[in-house]
């Protein structure tokens, strides 16, 4: 797989082991007035980390879906209680809450059992690096390393 042509233009000037450390390089850089726009952060060597945070169950599915139901439910009802003339717009929010509760609790027993048991977890995905680099445009990368107190450059992937 090629590099984008726009990483090709750059030189790696510093690498961080952890994101927060490399973004407070590209501030410190700001705060000395460095153009900041010829910098970039890059992610190397990027891991897909799926956290398993459950089981789901035909009861997690339809208290899921009905949760959903009831905010889409009360949106609708909020928007029709404010076009609608009458005494009691209130009943007409809690109607469509109720409602869209029991919709979204339908919709997500019929979802869950849809799946046929293939996926009978809830988890939560993030795409983590092994470390940060900070790019620099090449006719930068000196100013940049020296600004950040870094005597030779590091090699980059790029």
């Amino acid at each position: 797989m090629r590099p984008e042509p726009t990483l090709t233009a750059h030189e790696s000037v510093a690498s961080y082991s952890t994101y927060e450390e490399a973004q407070r390089a590209v501030d410190s850089l700001a705060d000395q007035r460095f153009p900041v726009e010829h910098t970039m952060i890059v992610g190397v060597d990027l891991r897909l980390v799926e956290r398993v945070l459950g089981r789901l169950t035909y009861l997690r599915a339809a208290g899921m879906g009905a949760a959903t139901g009831a905010w889409i439910g009360l949106l609708i009802g909020l928007f029709l209680a404010i076009f609608t003339p009458g005494r009691f717009p209130f009943l007409l929010v809690l109607w469509a809450l109720i409602w869209g509760a029991i919709a979204g609790a339908i919709f997500g027993l019929i979802g869950h059992a849809m799946t046929g048991g293939k996926r009978d977890f809830l988890s939560s995905s993030s795409i983590v690096a092994n470390r940060y680099e900070v790019l620099v445009a090449a006719d930068h990368a000196v100013e940049a390393r020296r600004l950040l107190n870094i005597g030779t450059p590091h090699t980059s992937p790029f």
